[in-house]
């Protein structure tokens, strides 16, 4: 793959910079399609054009004076496609300082000459990295072949009705989001083959989505010649949605208030964006699908200590960080929250049981019991107490679509509030031990960081259930936007009725 690769380096002027100093989206994008574009080109040997870019998440600001570097290649080519990956770093000049900005998914199709056949070479693969970019790169061009089809799907899930309409006061409307740009199209804003060149027309509509903001923007871009500018025929070029994130002086996220909509193709929009919320968290899942993390052994008196005190700790981190945003409340007693990071996902689900906290604990900390409310697990026994509080589970799941069952070895950590207000904690990550090695029989799962934080509510219980995501472990998420799984609140409310039944149960013995 080394023969498709393109780098780039830019300093950040202030002509590339917005008014607080901070590099634009828009220019930024222009770079990343241009070494993107010069990568696709380099590969196929004849013009090329951006068909579509996927998810793009922005995790640092570059600023006036620094250094951009963007490295694009390409990952697998199709018959007359190939998907670019694109990752740009920022650099700065006085003290060699590097951290990531952001990593782009970008397909652009082949332009033979004379309309002649196309058929692309593949790609040489040398390195183990290239060949886990190479399968990965299918599993996205399944997602976006999927993706009208999953909108839809999800969509129609939302049943969307007139009821739905928000009539809140405080609220603003839609139609005051409305923003319309004209450009006129000049010789410095096409590429070599005379087009508008695809940068350029990402950077425009950045801008123009900027102006909207609220969220997430839809934008619609339409092209016309002379002759279709006088009739008032446009075609339509492309859409896209970004999403806005608004900071104060201390970095911290601001809320934006909520938004009104009057009408049906408002509400249309309204859960579309829903629907594609649950989309991007499905190619955040397939994005992280990576090399092995390293488990750390068990078995290494060295490694108890520090893995007993890091999984809680952990847990602990992880519930208390900004940014969850919330992506479901269709019941009163649960809701979802989902926090996507550079190279994490989490999610988060927070439920009311009648019940005391106690018993709560009580029950969700002897994961035995996982088996009767999450029902894509299969068994679950224990392994080995390590303390009274500490005991390591060997977890099985059913099989899915004819996929071996997937199978977890975890640390399940059990900890009671030292003073009160604090919650009771129950901590859980992956072990290794080699006295349960990897079976052929299943394929073996990681869980870097979940658990269940309690608080007692009067005579009933708040529960809060966190989740990093890695490759196997979040079924019900996944699988719940393919429509064949049900759905995190169903889970949820099972996990409810076990806890409510169960406690009734023991109140009577």
């Amino acid at each position: 793959m080394a023969g498709t690769q393109v780098h780039m380096c830019q300093t950040i002027f202030p002509s590339h910079a917005n008014h607080l100093g901070e590099l634009s989206a828009g220019q930024l994008l222009i770079w990343i399609d241009t070494t993107a574009c010069l990568a696709a080109e380099k590969h196929a040997g004849i013009s090329c054009v951006t068909a579509s870019v996927d998810d793009i998440q922005f995790a640092e600001t570059a600023r006036v004076g620094q250094i951009i570097s963007i490295n694009a290649k390409v990952n697998r080519a199709f018959t007359t496609s190939m998907e670019v990956g694109v990752k740009v770093m920022l650099q700065d000049s006085l003290t060699n300082f590097q951290k990531l900005i952001c990593v782009a998914f970008s397909t652009y199709v082949a332009r033979p000459v004379c309309n002649g056949k196309v058929d692309l070479k593949p790609v040489k693969l040398l390195t183990a990295q290239d060949f886990l970019k190479h399968t990965l790169a299918a599993e996205r061009r399944k997602i976006r072949l999927d993706h009208e089809h999953v909108c839809k799907n999800l969509m129609e899930e939302c049943g969307m009705n007139d009821d739905h309409v928000c009539s809140k006061e405080d609220a603003i409307s839609t139609d005051f989001t409305h923003v319309q740009n004209i450009e006129l199209v000049l010789p410095p804003h096409a590429n070599h083959q005379g087009n508008t060149f695809g940068g350029q027309i990402m950077a425009w509509m950045e801008t123009v989505a900027a102006i909207s903001a609220s969220i997430e923007v839809g934008v619609r871009v339409e092209a016309f010649n002379c002759e279709e500018w006088a009739n008032g025929q446009a075609r339509h070029i492309n859409s896209a949605f970004l999403i806005f994130n608004a900071v104060n002086k201390h970095g911290e996220l601001l809320t934006f208030p909520r938004v009104r909509y009057t009408t049906k193709d408002g509400l249309r929009r309204y859960h579309g964006a829903i629907a594609r919320k649950k989309i991007r968290l499905a190619r955040k899942y397939v994005l992280l699908k990576k090399e092995d993390n390293c488990t750390p052994d068990f078995l290494d008196r060295g490694n108890q200590a520090y893995i007993i005190k890091s999984n809680v700790t952990a847990l602990t981190v992880l519930t208390a960080k900004p940014g969850w945003e919330i992506i479901t409340s269709t019941l009163d007693h649960i809701k979802t929250f989902t926090l996507e990071e550079t190279d994490a996902l989490s999610i988060k689900v927070e439920m009311q049981v009648r019940i005391p906290s106690t018993l709560a604990f009580s029950l969700l900390s002897d994961f035995t019991h996982l088996v009767h409310w999450a029902k894509h697990y299969s068994t679950c026994e224990v392994i080995q107490i390590v303390t009274e509080d500490d005991k390591i589970y060997h977890i099985t799941s059913l099989p899915d679509n004819g996929n071996k069952p997937n199978d977890f070895l975890i640390l399940v950590s059990q900890r009671k509030p030292y003073q009160t207000g604090e919650p009771y904690i129950i901590a859980v990550r992956s072990v290794a031990l080699r006295s349960v090695p990897p079976s052929e029989n299943y394929c073996r799962c990681e869980i870097p960081c979940a658990g269940f934080l309690i608080y007692p509510d009067e005579n009933a219980s708040f529960v809060s259930y966190c989740i990093q995501s890695s490759p196997g472990i979040m079924p019900c998420v996944a699988a719940n936007l393919a429509g064949v799984s049900k759905s995190i609140e169903d889970t949820a409310s099972v996990c409810i009725q076990f806890l409510e039944l169960n406690s009734s149960a023991m109140n009577c013995i």
